[in-house]
Formats: structure tokens, C-alpha cells, sequence
């Protein structure tokens, strides 16, 4: 039986903190930045951890089982 392979996309979009957690960043911070205001922008550029609703969906991408 072959391996199952990890989502490419989300293997760019996620990593691992030291505790097992999920972390992501956030999203709306890529383009059209400048109808945006600098407290926006300075708080999407933070990273943030994967809310528990939806771990299971994240880890199955990952195939973290």
C-alpha cells in the first residue's frame, strides 16, 4: 500500500510549534494594502495558531494521524 502524501499547499501554509500546536498567518496581507489601514496591516502581520474547530481538518491535510 502506498504512503499517503501530505497537501502540498498546506505543508507552505502551516507549521509546527514545540507543543504539537498549529500555527498559520494571517490572510488579507498579501495585496491591495494601501486602501488598508496601518492598524490592520500591523495586526495581520502577526502569526496566530489554528482555531480548535478546525485542527482536525489541518492535521489531515498534514497527515498527522
Amino acid at each position: 500500500m502506498p504512503k499517503i502524501k501530505t497537501n502540498s499547499g498546506a505543508k507552505k501554509r502551516f507549521t509546527l510549534t514545540g507543543t504539537g500546536k498549529i500555527k498559520r498567518k494571517h490572510a488579507f496581507h498579501s495585496h491591495i494594502l494601501t486602501k488598508k489601514t496601518k492598524k490592520q496591516k500591523r495586526n495581520l502581520c502577526h502569526s496566530t495558531l489554528v482555531d480548535t474547530a478546525n485542527i482536525r481538518q489541518v492535521k489531515e491535510l498534514l497527515v498527522m494521524r
